[in-house]
């Protein structure tokens, strides 16, 4: 009789939500992290769910492929707990994945409200929600969601290159003026959010609180942790990370990459110096993996999802 330890294909033969079990890195169905694949949501903490939507780029397409490839290569580290985490966030929280949100490309005018239906979905029975993108755009339709189920405003944590707040008098969304419209709408509170990472031009900054990337270097990970957490103290936060962030050397792979970011290791050690803010949903967008080389980008959000659930389990446990 073969073990479990021997099993493979945990997305499907999984019974337990909770815990992490060893599986061939190079072989078996790819769900997030290994997590079981799954419409029914009874029981589950957090739900990831991928968005492949890449319509409102303003540069290369190509997120819409996302999703898949953030998933393929968080199998890479689903064997074991990330390295230097307090504790497995999977044995405090019961993950699934719940496969990717259903819409009609052939009629874009529907998508918006595909989106926030498919997150409303979700949130009313009760889990949390990783998504996995996906241009920025999808976090439009998912804040409103959450607006809608933890009340608004929220406070946002956002890493990125690009503000996305530009002003557009035309009432046009894209994935450079989204989080304008959620400031004007009330979704978001800009005095309470704030915003890292950012490398480019933008005057009218909508009143978010904005630590640029030049800050990051000069400043250092730990006076950047103490503003973040100042911004946002306890209050309901939605935490959501463009892969552009990242500076090229460190993810390529995305539709409109900036030079003088952040690394892969100021980013993680950002979200990780942040246990116990009030994190109540998130989101990794932009990755666009046919301009990826050996798969760093996507390698670089999955672990950034990672550090994101473990926000979210730690806000959970007190901590």
């Amino acid at each position: 009789m073969t073990s479990k330890m021997h099993d493979n294909d945990f997305a499907i033969t999984r019974e337990d939500l909770y815990g992490t079990t060893p599986e061939t890195t190079y072989a078996g169905i790819t769900s997030f992290m290994r997590r079981k694949y799954t419409r029914d949501l009874t029981g589950v903490d957090v739900a990831v769910t991928g968005v492949p939507f890449d319509t409102s780029t303003t540069n290369r397409p190509g997120a819409r492929f996302g999703p898949r490839a953030i998933r393929s290569a968080s199998t890479i580290m689903a064997w074991e707990k990330p390295y230097g985490m307090a504790f497995d966030p999977f044995d405090k929280l019961a993950v699934a994945d719940v496969g990717d949100c259903l819409f009609d490309h052939g009629k874009p005018e529907s998508v918006p409200a595909a989106i926030e239906a498919h997150a409303t979905n979700i949130l009313s029975q009760g889990p949390a929600l990783l998504t996995l993108g996906g241009d920025h755009f999808i976090s439009y339709p998912i804040l409103k969601a959450h607006a809608a189920r933890h009340g608004a405003p929220l406070s946002l944590l956002h890493f990125d290159a690009h503000s996305d707040t530009w002003r557009d008098d035309h009432e046009r969304v894209d994935h450079g003026t989204m989080f304008y419209w959620a400031a004007r709408e009330g979704i978001v509170d800009p005095a309470s959010s704030i915003q890292v990472g950012l490398r480019t031009e933008n005057p009218d900054t909508q009143g978010f609180n904005i630590i640029d990337a030049p800050g990051v270097h000069e400043r250092g990970i730990a006076s950047v942790i103490e503003e973040v957490r100042g911004c946002l103290g306890d209050r309901p936060v939605y935490a959501t990370f463009d892969i552009d962030c990242l500076d090229p050397a460190y993810a390529p792979g995305t539709g409109t990459p900036v030079c003088g970011g952040l690394t892969t290791h100021q980013a993680m050690a950002i979200l990780r110096g942040l246990a116990g803010i009030n994190v109540i949903g998130m989101d990794v967008v932009e990755v666009a993996p046919a301009y990826d080389i050996g798969e760093i980008t996507s390698l670089a959000a999955s672990h950034i999802a990672m550090e994101m659930l473990y926000l979210y389990a730690c806000a959970q446990a007190g901590s």
